[in-house]
C-alpha cells in the first residue's frame, strides 16, 4: 500500500533487481523482501489477508530471511494497532503500535534526528545523529527494548527502526531521508548479500 515505486526506485539506484508483486508466491524467487507501506493499519491487515500474503511473510521472518519494513511495514510486524479501534498484526515482534499524546502535532511529519541505541548492521556507518523523514501518526512499542536499533524524539524517545538478525524495520521513509536513508538503505543490501 502506498509508496512502492519510490522504495523501488531507490533500491534501483543503489543496484537492487527489484520485482514489485500483488502475488506471494513471488517471494519463492526472492534473495529478500521489502515491505513498504502507507496508509492505516486495518486495511493494510485486511488487504494482506484477502491477497494471502500473512502466512507468507510470518514464516518468512519465523525463517530468519532478510526482510526490511518501511513505515506501515514497520507497524504490521507487530501483534496489534490502536488505530481506530484494536487491529491485530503479523504478531512477528510483541508489542504494539499505539497512537501519540493529543497534545503533539499529528501527524508527525518531517525531519527529526535519528538516534541509534545500539551497535547495528542497519545503522552502521551512518553520521552521528543523522535527520530522516518521518510520516506518521502512530508509533511502535516493542514489548523488548533489545528489539530498537534507532530512537526519535517526538514528544520524547520513540522507537524509529528496530533489527532482529536479518530482519529490519525503519518507521521513517528511507527512500525519501536523502543520504542517511540511502545508507540504511545499501546497508540492508549488503546483509543481503551476506545471508544469500
Amino acid at each position: 500500500m502506498g509508496n512502492l515505486r519510490s522504495v523501488a526506485k531507490a533500491l534501483e539506484k543503489l543496484g537492487g533487481a527489484v520485482t514489485v508483486t500483488a502475488r506471494p508466491g513471488a517471494m519463492r524467487r526472492a534473495d529478500a523482501v521489502v515491505l513498504p507501506g502507507d496508509g492505516a493499519f486495518a486495511a493494510a491487515m485486511v488487504r494482506m489477508r484477502r491477497d494471502g500474503w500473512i502466512a507468507r511473510i510470518q514464516g518468512w521472518v519465523k525463517e530468519r530471511r532478510p526482510l526490511l519494513g518501511v513505515c506501515l511495514g514497520l507497524q504490521v510486524l507487530f501483534e496489534e494497532s490502536e488505530e481506530f479501534g484494536r487491529h491485530r498484526g503479523l504478531g512477528c515482534f510483541a508489542g504494539k503500535i499505539v497512537p501519540f499524546s493529543r497534545k503533539l502535532t499529528v501527524p508527525h511529519m518531517g525531519w527529526n534526528r535519528l538516534i541509534p541505541t545500539r551497535t547495528s548492521w542497519l545503522t552502521a556507518g551512518l553520521p552521528p545523529r543523522p535527520y530522516v523523514y518521518f510520516v506518521h501518526s502512530f508509533y511502535p512499542k516493542p514489548d523488548d527494548r533489545r528489539l530498537t536499533a534507532a530512537v526519535t524524539d517526538y514528544g520524547g524517545r520513540i522507537c524509529a527502526a528496530i533489527e532482529a538478525g536479518p530482519v529490519a524495520a525503519m518507521q521513517f521513509h528511507p527512500e525519501k531521508s536523502q543520504r542517511p536513508g540511502l545508507r540504511l538503505l545499501r546497508n540492508f543490501m549488503a546483509s543481503v548479500r551476506r545471508t544469500t
